[in-house]
């Protein structure tokens, strides 16, 4: 499954990384915590968070995760932006809250994956 795939399903916005949407997705992983997601999550995996500054992308890119999604109608930061465009690792938006989403993306993977 593609990054696309995800955004299209779950009508999601994109806000940047548009050269990332065909990345391979083999998991989500949920956590507003950096350093959580820089011991846990695999790559390949979408991350969804509510953090929206640079360093989600020092993450991203650090464990190669297919894509970002933001949750409750946050935006990026401009740097994170052009960071996420540097580095084709989309950056992704929904204006559902983070266990919405989660559970949503979780069954969706568990039975399209």
């Amino acid at each position: 499954m593609k990054v696309k795939d995800i955004v299209d399903k779950f009508g999601l916005k994109v806000f940047s990384g548009d050269k990332g949407l065909n990345r391979e997705v083999i998991g989500g992983y949920t956590s507003d915590l950096l350093s959580d997601v820089m011991g846990f999550a695999k790559e390949g995996e979408i991350w969804v968070s509510l953090q929206t500054h640079k360093n989600i992308m020092a993450v991203a890119g650090l464990k190669d995760l297919a894509a970002i999604v933001l949750v409750k109608g946050l935006m990026p930061e401009e740097d994170a932006v052009a960071v996420s465009n540097e580095e084709g690792i989309p950056i992704l938006g929904t204006s559902e809250n983070c266990f919405e989403f989660t559970g949503a993306l979780y069954t969706y993977l568990k039975n399209n994956g």
